[in-house]
């Protein structure tokens, strides 16, 4: 059976689109091991917090994004009217909802969720598009309606760790029609197979980065956005002055340099071991009801587990933060995302995982 469209309004319980990861790690959680996350851990390295308290003897000046642009269109052999900087990728949704005109927006999901809530939050009625377990959660393009004006999708996705066919996501084009591609966790896959950032050949299409994810860099914000100059120049209109502070810029211009793209990718292989030691470790608890979203992609991996809120619960207890679920549209509470750590601390989890997953039988 073929995955289903389906709209916001369908019946059942509304999903919280603003709960994200990092309200597994505030207040109470502050102390446990943060596996609910997408940042990679121990970052942003020396070297890169040492160039933006450089930048801090600038503050008096208004920010000049010129240089930081610059340095992100030539990463991606590009010209400067088609780079957009932003304040983290999720400031460019809400742009693309405010400033696109547009009648019948589809979200691809399960997805980040801040998309559809922006558009939400813009005034737009919502279609969805849900990917089905059965399917793995890959994408058939012939499910999004021919009328869709405006598709976001994310790749590789988040939370399913999903990496789709560049070639699936750009016949997704249309006249008339953005096509928006979140690649947040595009340099977190080994070469950035499957990217589009940097084509030019295809219609309609927007593509964001995010500096947070693979240089700890979150509580700074810095993203930005690949389009067309007409689309970046809608969505310049759309944002207020000066909307990139002075060391996020300088962030950007240092994240984008040589040194930091042989770092990344480098980064990229130890990502993709760590990934193949947890999926290993979680293979122990297939015989539990546990499966994993595989081939999983991204820094995270996406697990089916009955019970899954009360394993969550007792894994706090024993120190460790996870992801629920049940926030995502397409998901439930049987869905725990689990961001990918180094070996040793996996290792940690996992025997921690058995008793939560022991307490929850009771």
């Amino acid at each position: 059976m073929a995955p289903t469209r389906m709209p916001t309004e369908a019946p059942g319980p509304a999903h919280d689109l603003r709960h994200h990861g990092d309200a597994e790690v505030r207040d109470d959680g502050a102390a446990l091991v943060d596996l609910a996350v997408n940042v990679r851990a121990d970052t942003p390295p020396v070297w890169l917090r040492e160039r933006i308290a450089e930048s801090l003897g600038s503050l008096a000046a208004y920010p000049d994004g010129r240089a930081a642009r610059a340095a992100v269109a030539a990463r991606h052999g590009l010209p400067a009217e088609r780079v957009l900087l932003t304040a983290g990728a999720a400031e460019a949704f809400v742009l693309l909802a405010r400033a696109l005109k547009v009648v019948r927006p589809v979200v691809v999901h399960p997805q980040f969720t801040e998309p559809e809530a922006a558009l939400r939050d813009a005034g737009h009625s919502v279609d969805r598009v849900l990917l089905r377990e059965e399917d793995g959660f890959r994408l058939d393009p012939a499910l999004v309606p021919e009328d869709a004006d405006l598709v976001v999708i994310g790749n590789p996705t988040n939370p399913t760790s999903v990496l789709h066919p560049a070639a699936s996501i750009a016949s997704l084009a249309r006249p008339g029609r953005t096509l928006v591609v979140d690649e947040a966790f595009m340099d977190a896959v080994p070469g950035e197979r499957e990217a589009l950032a940097g084509r030019t050949d295809v219609p309609g299409l927007v593509v964001l980065r995010s500096l947070t994810k693979t240089w700890g860099l979150a509580g700074l914000r810095i993203g930005y956005v690949l389009a067309a100059p007409e689309t970046i120049a809608e969505l310049e209109r759309a944002q207020p002055l000066w909307p990139v502070s002075t060391p996020a810029l300088a962030a950007a211009e240092a994240c984008v340099s040589p040194r930091a793209l042989a770092e990344a990718a480098h980064a990229a292989h130890r990502i993709a071991s760590d990934r193949a030691h947890l999926v290993a470790g979680l293979g122990e608890f297939v015989s539990a009801g546990l499966r994993v979203v595989e081939p999983a992609e991204g820094s995270f991996v996406l697990v089916r587990l009955p019970g899954a809120t009360a394993v969550r619960e007792h894994l706090r207890g024993l120190g460790f933060a996870v992801r629920r679920g049940d926030t995502f549209p397409g998901l439930g509470e049987d869905w725990l995302r689990l961001a990918v750590r180094d070996r040793a601390t996996v290792s940690r989890f996992l025997r921690a995982l058995e008793r939560a997953m022991a307490l929850a039988r009771g």
